[in-house]
């Protein structure tokens, strides 16, 4: 079994819901570390000399490669990331490979097989 890791910024109000629609699309569970920072096309804005940045958590996904579109379209879709600027970003990287993931291999192999 291959995986993909998805990673995605996300506005920290919207953590949860997008960790929960992505357990609906398939992923079996995540990572979040808190407190992230970064910085998209507009500069972030000042008042008084102090950033006003909206706090963004960063959510690591590992899936299998079969559902990783899915999940990585439902979290763009719920964290609203075409629809509205600097509400995050999600992207997929290809694992080589990966090691305590065997008990998610067995919960997983009748979902792809079924899929396919």
């Amino acid at each position: 079994m291959h995986f993909k890791l998805i990673i995605a910024l996300v506005e920290d109000s919207k953590t949860n819901a997008v960790v929960d629609a992505a357990r609906e699309a398939g992923a079996t569970g995540s990572t979040v570390i808190n407190q992230a920072r970064g910085e998209g096309v507009s500069k972030s804005k000042t008042f008084f000399g102090l950033n006003l940045e909206i706090q963004r958590d960063m959510l690591l996904l590992l899936v299998e490669e079969h559902m990783s579109r899915a999940i990585l379209e439902t979290i763009a879709e719920v964290g609203e990331f075409d629809a509205k600027p600097g509400t995050g970003i999600a992207f997929q990287i290809d694992v080589e490979d990966a090691v305590g993931v065997s008990h998610q291999i067995q919960e997983l192999t009748s979902i792809v097989e079924d899929e396919l």
